[in-house]
């Protein structure tokens, strides 16, 4: 797939089909606990899920995009360990040479404009048993700054509560809730537009960690250098904020500040619920679609771990990288909810660094709050290895770093008020290296060339250190040991079909025989 079609959902629909990415749900589920439900038994797998038919509604439901990244891989023609590099790379360009989106006339979005104000003709799952009720939260939020005009993009969750009306959790220091301060100091209410079924560019851009889109910028750029062109806006029709062209479902909103309802609960991506608060009302003004559109929704977990984590290595390596010498690689853990505990792989320089790189690492995505430092021979997405690390080299005394009352995600219960401990753990060997630390290896052989009889497995994986596996060219003589089995090989797939062609010719003497009598 090329980047062309990133910008549309009912593209990536059509090519995820293609590559046999695709489940199809086929009869009709009950928005209420089935649909989550039954997408919860995928979850994490290579396919995403589109259910076709939902009871009470006429349009189809799409989840999964995120789960696997392999399959963002895919769509993005990208090796999945390079996906990181790749979201960095698009980001970076973004700063460096930004490419503003561009206001079109008209889009899909704009196929039809409702006559009324209906949010209950939406196919808007209730996902967990315990669901205050509907939610939006794949949805991209387009606001304005109401006193410089920037646009901004975020992600929250919006909780239906009526026809034209529903509740916002803003999470802190985004810059949505910002734009609703400087509103009511200026006495003004808040407009913005809400898109559904919008593709991983503008979701990612979306999700961008403040630390790398500065409030005087417009992050909707950051989309168009996943796209590889300018995002399409069209003119809103009740305020001056657009919404996307390319959109499935575009709603005009409106927050007046002050005015708050109870929201929640809501199962978040920690695993818990979001407790019941008093947060702003969101009044919906219009509501636009396509023809035939899809609505798209995720399962708090696995697709918000790779989205969220995809972007929050990204940052914390581009600045590890330029901050702390040595640093190879980041990867934010599925165990840590794609937020909470980030794993950097580091090649030691000299004394002091892995430490550094800890403190680094929590400035650069302030959700963080485990930090695991290890060599550049651990597999730092490898639990295992990393654990090995842990036990093996990380000394309690010396090696674990605790910082108190310091800025967290509000999400985390162990955050309340947005203030707790953080906590690094250096599982690093000694600088500089001794051989008394290296880790003990095997040669890395290759097990083509010996017959190996196995009932049915495929080989088995490397869980340890192996040596590089030298090419095996020339006519020395490892190249004339490795060539004994494959003549062996040869020969038996020569006395395989003598015996087929021995048994053919008796089996055709016996049929003459038995016609001849």
């Amino acid at each position: 797939m090329t980047d062309t079609r990133i910008h549309d959902l009912r593209a990536i629909i059509d090519d995820l089909e293609a590559m046999g990415r695709l489940i199809r749900v086929k009869g009709q589920v009950h928005l209420r606990f089935d649909l989550a439900g039954i997408a919860a038994r995928y979850e994490g797998g290579p396919h995403a899920v589109l259910f076709e038919k939902v009871v009470g509604r006429d349009y189809p439901v799409f989840t999964g995009l995120y789960w696997s990244r392999e399959t963002l891989g895919a769509l993005f023609g990208r090796d999945p360990l390079a996906l990181p590099a790749y979201v960095r790379d698009c980001i970076e360009n973004w700063q460096s040479k930004p490419v503003k989106p561009k206001v079109v006339k008209t889009g899909p979005v704009l196929e039809v404009t409702e006559k009324d104000v209906d949010l209950g003709k939406l196919p808007i799952p209730v996902h967990a048993l315990k669901d205050g009720g509907p939610y939006f939260d794949a949805a991209v939020v387009i606001a304005r700054d109401p006193e410089t005009g920037v646009r901004n993009a975020s992600i929250q969750r919006f909780m239906v509560v009526d026809s034209d009306r529903m509740n916002v959790n803003i999470d802190a220091g985004r810059h949505l809730g910002l734009y609703l301060e400087k509103a009511g100091r200026l006495g003004k209410t808040l407009p913005f537009t809400l898109n559904i079924g919008c593709g991983p560019g503008l979701h990612f851009a979306a999700s961008v960690p403040a630390e790398s889109a500065p409030p005087d910028t417009d992050e909707l750029g950051i989309a168009s250098a996943f796209h590889g062109s300018p995002l399409e806006l069209v003119a809103g029709t009740v305020s001056d904020v657009e919404m996307v062209a390319d959109a499935m479902w575009a709603l005009e909103c409106e927050i007046i500040p002050g005015e708050v309802d109870n929201e929640g609960p809501f199962a978040e991506v920690t695993g818990y619920y979001a407790h019941v608060d008093k947060r702003p009302v969101v009044h919906v003004r219009k509501i636009h679609r396509r023809e035939n559109p899809v609505f798209h929704t995720i399962i708090s977990g696995i697709e918000v771990w790779n989205s969220v984590g995809l972007l929050g290595e990204a940052n914390v390596r581009l600045t590890l990288q330029k901050q702390v010498p040595g640093v190879r690689d980041v990867y934010f853990t599925h165990g840590g909810g794609g937020f909470y505990h980030a794993v950097v792989q580091i090649a030691q320089t000299m004394e002091g660094w892995t430490k550094q790189a800890i403190m680094a690492a929590f400035a650069a995505f302030p959700p963080l709050k485990m930090v695991t430092v290890v060599d550049e021979d651990v597999d730092i997405r490898n639990a295992m290895d990393v654990e090995w690390a842990m036990a093996q080299r990380l000394n309690p005394k010396d090696d674990i770093l605790v910082i108190d009352k310091v800025f967290g995600h509000g999400l985390n219960r162990t955050f309340p008020g947005y203030l707790g401990a953080k906590v690094g753990f250096d599982a690093t060997r000694p600088f500089p290296h001794t051989p008394a630390w290296d880790r003990s290896t095997y040669k890395n052989v290759d097990l083509s060339q010996w017959q190996i009889d196995m009932p049915g497995t495929p080989a088995p994986v490397a869980s340890r250190p192996l040596e590089a596996l030298p090419p095996v060219t020339g006519s020395g003589d490892n190249n004339k040991k490795a060539s004994k089995p494959k003549k062996a090989v040869k020969a038996r797939k020569i006395e395989k079909a003598k015996k087929k062609k021995k048994a053919s010719a008796k089996g055709k003497k016996a049929k003459k025989s038995k016609n001849g009598k």
